[in-house]
C-alpha cells in the first residue's frame, strides 16, 4: 500500500469573501492529513483552477497547486517505506532557507537575554545591525559563500577589524547551525567551512606582561583607599587568581572560599557544560590581604566577596556595573602603567594573558595551564599562548647566530 496525494479545499470553513484554504492532502493507511499552499479559493474559482482548461487568470494558480501535488507524489514513490514523518522531513525540506535572518536574530537574542546572558545578547544584536546595514531583509537563503566574502571586504572596507567581523559571522554561524538542527535547512545551504567560506581569525595580539613589569605594578604606591589602590588590587587579585576575568571576581561569594582555596565556575562556560570542572585557586597570602582590605563582611555564604553586586540584581544592572568596574580598572591601570613607563597593555585582559604566560615561560605545562585558565580542551590554551610562543621561538632562534658575538668559547 502506499501513499496517495490530492488537492483539496476546505469548504466547511469559508473566511472573509466566501475563500476557502486549499491543502495538499495525503492520506496513507486511512490516514489523512493535510500541509497548506498558502492559496485561498472561492469554490467556483477552485473548480475552475482544478478544470481542465483554466482561464489566464487562473492557470498560474493551477501551475502552482500542480507543483506542489508533483513535489508529494515525488518523494512518495521514492521511500522504500512511507511514514509521514518522513515524508514531512523531505516535503519541508530547507523551508527555512526563506526565513528572515533578522528574526532568526531576534529570536536567539531573546531566548539568550532570557537565560541572563546579556553579554552574548548584545554581540548578537550588534552582528544583527551590521549585517542589516550591510543589506537589509537578508534571508537564509541569501548568505552564500559570495554574499559572505563581499560582507567581509565590506566590513574592512569601513575600518573594521578582523576580530569583528568573526565574532559577528560566528554568531551568523550559529543561527545556521541551530536551523540545520531543527531541520529547516540541510548542510547543502551551509555557506561555512573549508572550500566555502572560512571566518578569519583576528591576529594575536599579545597582551602579557614581564614579570618585572607585573613586580612594579604591585609595588605601585598609590594614596591608600583610592580608586587607583583599589584597582590595582583588583587586577593583582585577578592576575593571582588563574587570570579571571571582572565578571568572576565580581560574581565571587564567601561559600567559594574552601579552607585556603578559592573554587569557582566561570560564568562563561556555566551555562554551556554539563559538567563543568570548578577552577581551584590557592588563596595566597597577597590574595587574602586583598579580600580583607577590599572584602565586604561576610554575613552568610552568600555574601559577595566585593562591594559591586547585591543580590536581587536584573542580569542587565548586573552587567552594567561588571562593565563600569572595568571601566575604572583599565583606566587607572593604564594611568599606573604611565608612571611606571610599562609600554604594554594593562588592561584586565593583559592580567589573564599575563597569568599565562608567565607560567608558561616558567616552564608550566600547557595542560596545567588550560586547566587554570577553565579552558575546555587544551587546543583553545595553545591557540592561546601561540603569540607568546612565537617570542620565545625568535629568542632561541638567535643562538643560530652566536657565532657573530665575540670570544666565544669552543664548541
Amino acid at each position: 500500500m502506499t501513499a496517495t496525494t490530492t488537492i483539496f479545499i476546505d469548504k466547511y470553513h469559508p473566511k472573509a469573501g466566501d475563500k476557502c484554504a486549499v491543502s495538499l492532502r495525503v492520506t496513507f493507511e486511512r490516514k489523512k492529513k493535510y500541509y497548506r499552499t498558502g492559496i485561498s479559493l472561492t469554490i467556483g474559482e477552485f473548480e475552475k483552477v482544478m478544470g481542465e482548461k483554466p482561464r489566464k487568470e487562473l492557470k498560474e494558480l493551477a501551475l502552482k497547486l500542480q507543483a506542489f501535488e508533483k513535489k508529494a507524489a515525488d518523494i512518495i514513490n521514492n521511500m522504500p517505506i512511507f511514514t509521514f514523518k518522513s515524508f514531512e522531513k523531505k516535503y519541508f525540506n530547507n523551508k527555512g532557507t526563506k526565513d528572515s535572518v533578522d528574526a532568526a536574530f531576534d529570536n536567539y537574542s531573546s531566548e539568550l537575554r532570557g537565560n541572563g546572558q546579556i553579554g552574548t545578547a548584545v554581540a548578537y544584536e550588534c552582528a544583527k545591525n551590521s549585517i542589516n546595514n550591510f543589506l537589509a531583509g537578508v534571508k537564509f537563503a541569501d548568505v552564500t559563500t559570495d554574499f559572505l566574502n563581499r560582507y567581509e571586504k565590506w566590513m574592512l572596507t569601513n575600518g573594521k577589524s578582523v576580530t569583528t567581523i568573526s565574532i559577528y559571522l560566528r554568531a551568523l554561524r550559529t543561527l545556521f547551525n541551530n536551523a540545520i538542527a531543527e531541520g529547516l535547512l540541510t548542510n547543502e545551504h551551509y555557506p561555512f567551512g573549508k572550500k566555502k567560506y572560512e571566518i578569519p581569525t583576528g591576529n594575536n595580539i599579545k597582551k602579557a606582561l614581564t614579570l618585572k613589569d607585573i613586580g612594579a605594578i604591585y609595588n605601585y604606591m598609590p594614596e591608600f583607599g583610592s580608586m587607583a589602590d583599589r584597582a590595582k588590587d583588583y587586577w593583582i587579585f585577578m592576575y593571582l587568581c588563574n587570570g579571571m576575568n571582572v565578571k568572576d571576581m565580581c560574581l565571587l561569594k564567601y561559600e567559594n572560599v574552601k579552607g585556603e582555596v578559592l573554587e569557582f565556575e566561570r560564568a562563561k562556560t556555566a551555562r554551556t557544560k554539563r559538567n563543568v570542572e570548578p577552577i581551584r585557586v590557592t588563596i595566597t597570602d597577597e590574595v587574602s590581604d586583598i579580600i580583607k582590605k577590599w572584602g565586604n563582611e561576610r554575613i552568610n555564604g552568600k555574601t559577595f566577596i566585593f562591594p559591586v553586586l547585591e543580590p536581587g540584581l536584573t542580569p542587565e544592572r548586573e552587567r552594567q556595573l561588571i562593565q563600569q568596574l572595568t571601566q575604572v580598572i583599565n583606566c587607572h591601570m593604564k594611568t599606573i602603567a604611565t608612571d611606571l613607563n610599562i609600554v604594554n597593555d594593562v588592561t584586565t585582559y593583559a592580567a589573564r594573558h599575563s597569568f599565562a604566560t608567565v607560567l608558561q615561560r616558567s616552564g608550566v605545562g600547557t595542560e596545567f595551564i588550560s586547566e587554570a585558565l577553565g579552558h575546555s580542551n587544551v587546543k583553545t590554551t595553545q591557540n592561546y599562548l601561540a603569540g607568546f610562543e612565537d617570542e620565545s621561538k625568535k629568542e632561541t632562534i638567535k643562538a643560530l647566530t652566536a657565532f657573530k658575538k665575540n670570544n666565544l668559547p669552543n664548541q
